[in-house]
């Protein structure tokens, strides 16, 4: 009597111990899910930064890009109104050392040179107004192609957002989906009991 109630002992005691490495492996498991699901979390939480830094490194290369287009032209059209300037300071120094040489022959030099002087100001000023407004029709060219970016960017963070609310309506139309089949099977299981209720009624 006293041995089987050593062995009952030894068999408590065992399944205890079993319980508790039962108990020990179910809260190893859980640890694990929760490193896993929080490894996920941080894989997606890192993805969604790098795509940030790309596009924001895009944008800033596009903007950097076009400031650089920008001045470069600024500086091509300084220079050719530089150009412009000299060669007209180089045409009246050339009208008066003629005036001077000769007084009939600088009159009337001065006045064909006035005349060439006033169609090269009137070409150079049209020419300066051109490419004015060639220079106006880039920084509009530029602007537009940067509110269309940033269309596009607005766009895009649009179609995120879409997608993130569909993948909800996709999650919550599983959930009924899932709620459905165990109505389901909770009322095929009713149906169950009550057909062997009625065939154990009729054979009593």
């Amino acid at each position: 009597m006293r041995q089987r109630e050593r062995r009952r002992k030894r068999e408590r005691k065992r399944a205890r111990e079993k319980a508790r490495e039962n108990e020990r492996a179910r809260e190893k498991a859980a640890r694990e899910r929760e490193r896993e699901r929080d490894s996920a979390k941080a894989r997606r939480r890192e993805r969604s930064r790098a795509r940030e830094r790309e596009h924001k490194s895009a944008r800033e290369s596009e903007i950097v890009r076009a400031r650089v287009s920008v001045r470069e032209r600024a500086r091509e059209h300084k220079t050719a109104r530089e150009r412009a300037k000299e060669s007209a300071r180089e045409c009246a120094r050339e009208h008066k050392s003629a005036r001077e040489s000769e007084s009939v022959r600088a009159r009337e030099s001065a006045r064909e040179g006035a005349r060439e002087s006033k169609r090269d100001r009137e070409i150079e000023q049209k020419r300066a107004c051109e490419i004015a407004r060639q220079y106006a029709r880039e920084r509009a060219r530029a602007r537009e192609r940067e509110r269309e970016s940033a269309r596009e960017r607005a766009r895009e963070r649009e179609r995120e957002r879409e997608s993130a609310r569909e993948r909800a309506r996709e999650r919550e139309r599983e959930r009924e989906r899932e709620c459905e089949t165990e109505r389901e099977r909770g009322s095929v299981r009713g149906s169950t009991r009550a057909r062997d209720r009625d065939i154990a009624i009729s054979s009593a």
